[in-house]
């Protein structure tokens, strides 16, 4: 096992046998010992509970990458907000930059440059931080698709900003 990558999935997903990881082991469950502690049970059985299993760890792993990015985000967040105290003018100019920009992002959204697809996809990436994989996966399309639209879109926007 020394070949693996430290991670629950990593270490069940490239075994033959369950992996289980407590604190201070790994216990491994292979198709042997499942069906002698199981006669009942048959090798697809073993499979599927296989398949479960990497479904579970994959989940686990994708929580925690979505867990780290909020924190680490909020934590650069308020470094930045420490870093930089802003003067009562500044303050203002900045809010009128931002609703400017809101404004502006409104307008392309409403202009029909984008098709829904396009608009839908964008979203869910840019400002709700979907991958493109998972937005793949929500919608039940290939990701080259995807990745294609939301390239699509920005470049859009870019244009749309060159004139605005």
């Amino acid at each position: 096992m020394k070949n693996y990558k430290n991670s629950d999935y990593a270490i069940n997903k490239y075994s033959e046998n369950i992996v289980y990881r407590t604190a201070n082991q790994i216990i491994e469950i292979s198709l042997s010992d499942y069906l002698e502690a199981n006669p009942d049970k048959t090798e697809q059985d073993f499979n599927e509970l296989k398949a479960l299993s990497d479904e579970i760890y994959l989940e686990q792993v994708r929580e925690e990458n979505r867990v780290t990015q909020r924190t680490s985000s909020l934590e650069n967040t308020k470094q930045v907000q420490d870093v930089t105290a802003l003067t009562i003018e500044e303050n203002y100019i900045e809010k009128l930059d931002k609703q400017h920009i809101v404004l502006a992002f409104k307008k392309f959204f409403k202009d029909g440059s984008l098709t829904e697809v396009q608009k839908r996809r964008f979203i869910m990436h840019v400002l709700k931080n979907f991958s493109m994989r998972e937005i793949a996966r929500i919608e039940n399309v290939d990701f080259t698709s995807v990745r294609e639209s939301i390239h699509s879109a920005k470049r859009k926007l870019k244009k749309f900003f060159e004139k605005f």
